[in-house]
């Protein structure tokens, strides 16, 4: 499963506890799906807010360097904060994918849950995750990125 110093070491900027235990189950762009143990990444103004995340499951989140973070956040709540979400989701999503890769007997696997259901890896209950990085990095290619280095 994808842990909390995986994501924690693709992003310079975090607040909210630091704490290594923390196995995400599923990594969202949906508010409003259900996400036990969830990483919440808004990718859109369609992806819902951090409020209904939480209320689904979220137990941290990606969360644009420029914006702040809405008030009602807990303190101890984990924010990795990215100078472009796009990119962003795109490294966790590569990062994962290489340590599958090298981890084939992998039992559990964290879930990613995106907006094309076209993304679908049709073999498998879960998103495939190198198609779903790869039409990420195609979405965000024609947009402005300040990008995470």
């Amino acid at each position: 499963m994808l842990t909390y110093q995986d994501v924690s070491s693709l992003f310079s900027k975090t607040t909210g506890i630091n704490d290594e235990n923390i196995r995400f189950h599923t990594v969202s762009c949906l508010a409003g799906v259900k996400q036990p143990r969830g990483l919440f990444v808004p990718v859109s103004k369609d992806s819902g807010t951090l409020q209904e995340a939480i209320s689904n499951g979220a137990v941290a989140a990606i969360w644009p360097e420029t914006e702040p973070v809405p008030a009602y956040t807990p303190n101890h709540f984990p924010i990795f904060y990215a100078k472009d979400i796009l990119k962003g989701i795109e490294k966790i999503m590569k990062s994962y994918y290489n340590y599958l890769n090298q981890h084939v007997d992998i039992k559990e696997k964290t879930q990613f849950i995106s907006h094309n259901k076209g993304l679908l890896n049709e073999t498998d209950p879960s998103y495939d995750i190198a198609v779903m990085a790869e039409n990420i990095n195609h979405f965000g290619s024609d947009q402005t990125k300040a990008g995470e280095e």
